[in-house]
């Protein structure tokens, strides 16, 4: 089973993403437990690309959204033509400091890795594409 979704790197474009969701939710039947966890994971990848993959007020640029079960394994394959970035390469922050204390940014990648099993990067025909993986019990 595949779900697409197109969006335009804006904000607004998240409350489609919740519509998706839903969608996504009744079709692949998934476990009440991680319905708000993906929608977490989803906000946070999709709200990186719209903030620092294109310049600031650059318009008309999509992100392709891709969600996919097959074999237990729930997949999550975001695509967009900004500037590269490979997430997970980015250092996890030290959750040990106060908030005042840590470094801004991070802390959404971070999530998304404690989240899914499973987060990796590919620069492919000036694209960036970052896949996210879950194992969903039945």
């Amino acid at each position: 089973m595949q779900k697409t979704l197109c969006i335009e790197n804006d904000i607004k474009e998240l409350d489609r993403i919740n519509d998706f969701l839903e969608v996504v939710d009744e079709e692949f039947h998934l476990p009440s437990a991680f319905r708000m966890k993906l929608n977490l994971v989803l906000e946070e990848a999709v709200s990186n690309i719209i903030f620092y993959a294109y310049k600031p007020g650059e318009k008309g640029c999509s992100i392709n959204i891709v969600v996919s079960y097959d074999k237990g394994w729930l997949t999550l394959m975001l695509t967009d033509s900004g500037i590269a970035f490979d997430p997970t390469k980015r250092e996890n922050p030290d959750i040990t400091l106060s908030a005042e204390e840590r470094p801004i940014g991070g802390l959404g990648i971070f999530l998304i890795k404690q989240i899914m099993d499973e987060v990796s990067y590919r620069r492919e025909k000036k694209q960036n594409v970052l896949i996210m993986k879950k194992k969903i019990k039945a």
